[in-house]
């Protein structure tokens, strides 16, 4: 990686969740008696909410917290791309709670309906009411299906995202396999803020070796809202080596972006053309989980704007929200981030709740995308907290290298799996 080896990389991670982990421990003694009874109530059960609950009774095995996620099953969006075009199995990406009620968290599966941010309480669809002295909000992204034309939840069937990953995975894996050879796959990639910003780029790539694998005959355009995107030379550099011109990308300037969608004849429509597909990815813009809104911590954007050395809501008291629902500036919307934004989060909810005042530290993100099954490439940043949000921190993070031969990339796609698989176990316990 350039700038930023992969053995310096692994040492600054593990050195910042041991830090994240240090800070829930450093109230006195008299200071944690008093955090001994605090309720801690979670909204959100993927990779940050999951990963802040376990984090808080970690440095602090006296507090309540609760855990409300309305799936008895989290489905993992890392590596979910594989699904689609190799044979990895939708299990492969699944969860669920057992280990987490094992550790000591209340588990509540039911939907949040309420907050009352003056009350300190959370309502639930089952008829319940919790309280919380902080409350975490955790909710991903929901998709805006009001701001693409067409691209109504009736159009998902037609059209999927498979932005959420599950069902619409395997929707979208469904219609890839029955599409004949020489048909045409069509990806309308949006506007930033997204979920996971390589993602649309390594889910083309994937389905581009598919395509040459299976199906040589067809071809994969990529309909995009931007002219740059994450790891834009890499990505390039690799499409151009290995798939040709069965991959094609149009940015902006070229008058790309999807303004319309037609499902019903298959038909996405751009300012100067309109396009046909066999098979359409439509990824829709997004914003903040609903309850979010609700809980009246989004802002006009749809996203969440928060303090960013504790996460804290900078619209409701005692409220943090993280990962891909929080504006955190520079840090992407990522599961890795998610996962070290949750760690931070819950060891400055232990602080506060010990009566002690929270610690700054710097944030670590990676972000890997596979080429093929075989062929990885990431790129890491390292971010630091100021008065106006998390900054990257210049010269500290790096990308992998534009010439590196095909051990060090298979070596990358191991690193991803290796990850993910790492994570995932730290996390839901499997």
């Amino acid at each position: 990686m350039r700038g930023l080896s992969r053995r310096r990389w692994l040492q600054g991670s593990a050195s910042a969740a041991a830090t994240a982990v240090a800070l829930g421990g450093c109230a006195s003694a008299g200071s944690s008696s008093r955090a001994a009874s605090a309720r801690v109530v979670i909204i959100g059960g993927g990779i940050g909410g999951a990963s802040c609950a376990r984090a808080l009774l970690a440095g602090n095995a006296n507090l309540s917290v609760t855990l409300v996620e309305a799936n008895p099953t989290y489905t993992a969006c890392p590596l979910s791309n594989l699904v689609l075009t190799t044979n990895r199995p939708i299990t492969a990406q699944q969860f669920g709670y057992a280990d987490l009620r094992d550790a000591g968290v209340e588990v509540e599966l039911t939907r949040a309906t309420a907050v009352d941010p003056v009350a300190h309480s959370v309502g639930l669809a089952s008829g319940k009411t919790l309280s919380y002295d902080r409350l975490v909000i955790s909710p991903g992204i929901d998709l805006r299906s009001d701001a693409l034309r067409g691209y109504t939840e009736a159009a998902f069937d037609k059209m999927p995202h498979a932005w959420q990953a599950g069902a619409q995975t395997l929707l979208l894996k469904q219609q890839l396999d029955a599409m004949g050879d020489g048909g045409v796959v069509v990806m309308s990639v949006p506007d930033n803020p997204y979920r996971c910003p390589p993602g649309p780029y390594e889910r083309a790539s994937l389905i581009a070796h598919y395509l040459k694998t299976h199906k040589p005959r067809s071809k994969l355009l990529i309909l995009d809202a931007k002219d740059r995107f994450s790891k834009q030379p890499l990505f390039m550099t690799a499409w151009r080596e290995l798939y040709g011109n069965l991959l094609e990308w149009q940015g902006r300037s070229s008058g790309a972006e999807v303004i319309s969608v037609v499902p019903e004849e298959m038909r996405l429509d751009t300012d100067f053309d309109s396009v046909t597909a066999d098979v359409a990815n439509v990824i829709p813009p997004q914003q903040a989980g609903a309850i979010a809104a609700i809980a009246g911590v989004a802002d006009t954007s749809g996203w969440c704007p928060i303090e960013p050395i504790t996460f804290e809501s900078t619209l409701q008291p005692d409220i943090h929200v993280i990962g891909d629902a929080a504006i955190a500036n520079a840090m992407p919307k990522s599961a890795f981030a998610a996962n070290a934004q949750a760690k931070l989060c819950a060891a400055q909810i232990n602080r506060l709740l010990a009566g002690e005042n929270p610690i700054g530290t710097t944030l670590i993100n990676t972000c890997y995308s596979l080429i093929n099954p075989d062929y990885g490439i990431s790129v890491a940043g390292v971010y630091r907290p100021d008065s106006s949000g998390w900054l990257e921190v210049d010269g500290a993070g790096g990308a992998s290298p534009i010439d590196a031969g095909p051990e060090v990339r298979a070596l990358e796609a191991d690193h991803a799996r290796d990850w993910y698989g790492a994570m995932t176990a730290q996390v839901f316990g499997a």
